[in-house]
């Protein structure tokens, strides 16, 4: 009896292995030391102008971990892999950027339940167009084939991320005031979170198909709604940080995924201070309609659950909101004034 003969294809994941080179390679800048296959990533801490474009004085290391959840049942669904990859990125490098850090490098973890080379190429496509968008590393990562615990065609993944900061302009809120201005940062649909609901309700009790085109996608079918991939704001918000290095008008950031705005935006407000927002600022996608009548589902779990519409905040004094707007908007990201920092007891208040 083989290993194969268990479930386990060697030869498949070198095959892998060897069709996934030149994917990762897209991604490596001069800071990667060595090539994919060796037994760990190696990354450059040579902090010069010459490799980082900044001179850290005195560098902090930041790093975080994050999934895409039952996004991937959707995926699945669909037969479409070579977006959740994306996701996997975004998750981590949108919560990493937060503390005004630069991502350095991601290592991914994918279990699958067969290992199929050309499969996993569309899932390694994935992350890595989404380190690309990210300006980060691939620097390494591990498939591993569990016959026993996922269908053939079934898998999970988990991502990893570290990058820097300079300790003194790191990003933790402390220094937000009332006044200060709330910018959002348009997101593109459910991004990677509340799909436990998000399915619910428009597989079961609607009971459509990925392939409908119900009216408030305006076009798009189910699965390109569903399955649109989390944006990644990173190369948009560093632009930012590093035109402003001097007068430092960003006071906060949070990333809007999982627990919306209500959960999300006041984890960087200090004591004492909570955001005031116009609910009629901006209007969220059609997707978050669609499940809000077809639920039917109210008005508070709906900004409990999904992002709706908004899939980054920067919190920034006042006098610098219209100037890092216009920035943002040079970057490529639909934002707008959502609100203002006032005195308040915790969560956020609705104008």
């Amino acid at each position: 009896m083989t290993y194969k003969d268990a479930g386990v294809d060697i030869d498949a994941g070198e095959a892998m292995v060897e069709g996934i080179r030149t994917l990762v390679e897209k991604t490596y800048s001069p800071r990667v030391v060595g090539t994919l296959g060796g037994f760990a990533g190696l990354f450059s801490l040579d902090f010069s102008e010459k490799l980082l474009k900044q001179n850290y004085r005195d560098p902090i290391l930041v790093s975080c971990c994050d999934g895409v959840g039952t996004k991937l049942k959707v995926a699945f669904q669909a037969g479409k892999l070579d977006t959740v990859g994306i996701d996997l990125v975004a998750m981590n490098v949108n919560d990493l950027v937060c503390v005004g850090a630069e991502p350095l490098f991601f290592l991914d973890y994918v279990a699958v339940g067969r290992l199929d080379p050309d499969r996993m190429r569309d899932i390694i496509a994935g992350v890595s167009a989404g380190c690309v968008q990210g300006g980060v590393a691939l620097l390494g990562g591990e498939t591993a084939e569990m016959p026993d615990f996922y269908k053939a065609k079934e898998f999970d993944m988990a991502g990893f991320a570290v990058g820097v900061v300079e300790q003194g302009r790191i990003i933790d809120g402390s220094r937000v005031k009332p006044g200060d201005a709330i910018i959002a940062l348009a997101s593109d649909g459910l991004h990677s979170n509340g799909f436990g609901l998000a399915r619910k309700v428009v597989f079961e009790k609607a009971k459509l198909k990925l392939t409908d085109t119900p009216a408030e996608l305006e076009g798009a079918t189910v699965a390109e709604a569903m399955l649109a991939p989390t944006r990644i704001y990173v190369k948009a918000v560093l632009e930012v940080l590093r035109a402003y290095k001097r007068q430092r008008p960003v006071r906060a950031m949070a990333h809007i995924t999982g627990g919306g705005l209500p959960g999300n935006l006041p984890r960087v407000l200090p004591d004492g201070l909570t955001a005031r927002l116009k609910r009629s600022g901006w209007t969220p996608p059609g997707i978050f309609e669609l499940i809000a009548k077809a639920g039917p589902v109210d008005q508070v779990e709906m900004y409990r659950v999904f992002n709706m519409g908004i899939g980054f905040v920067m919190v920034v004094s006042p006098a610098c909101a219209a100037p890092v707007m216009a920035r943002l908007r040079k970057a490529g990201e639909r934002c707008w004034l959502a609100g203002k920092v006032v005195k308040g007891g915790p969560g956020i208040q609705w104008a």
